[in-house]
C-alpha cells in the first residue's frame, strides 16, 4: 500500500508529520483519529484531525498535496442522505383511533 507523509496542524500533534495510508483513490481519509491512552487506565481519548488541502491546486478544488488540521469539536455526526433514511414530514392520513 502507499503511503505519504502528511502534517498535522493544531492541537497536540502540531507541527509532527506521519506516514498516513493512501486509499484506493491516492487521497488519505478525509478523517484522521488518534486514540490517546488514559494514564490512569480510563478511556482514551481520540483526537480528530479533519483532512485540508495543504497547497491550493492550480484549478479550483484540485490539490494534490494534502495535510490535517485539528478538529477540537470532534467528528461530525454522520448522517445518510437517502429518501428512505428521513421522517415522514406530511401528517399520517390514517384516523385517530383513539376517540372512540
Amino acid at each position: 500500500m502507499k503511503s505519504e507523509d502528511t502534517p498535522f496542524e493544531g492541537g497536540p500533534m502540531d507541527g509532527r508529520v506521519l506516514p498516513v495510508l493512501l486509499g484506493i483513490t491516492g487521497h488519505p481519509p478525509k478523517t484522521y483519529r488518534i486514540p490517546v491512552p488514559d494514564p490512569s487506565g480510563g478511556e482514551p481519548t481520540v483526537l480528530v484531525y479533519r483532512r485540508v488541502p495543504r497547497t491550493p491546486g492550480a484549478r479550483m478544488g484540485l490539490s494534490a498535496r494534502w495535510k490535517y488540521e485539528y478538529a477540537p469539536e470532534g467528528a461530525p455526526a454522520r448522517r445518510l442522505n437517502w429518501p428512505w433514511s428521513k421522517p415522514d414530514a406530511t401528517p399520517s392520513s390514517k384516523p385517530d383511533d383513539s376517540n372512540e
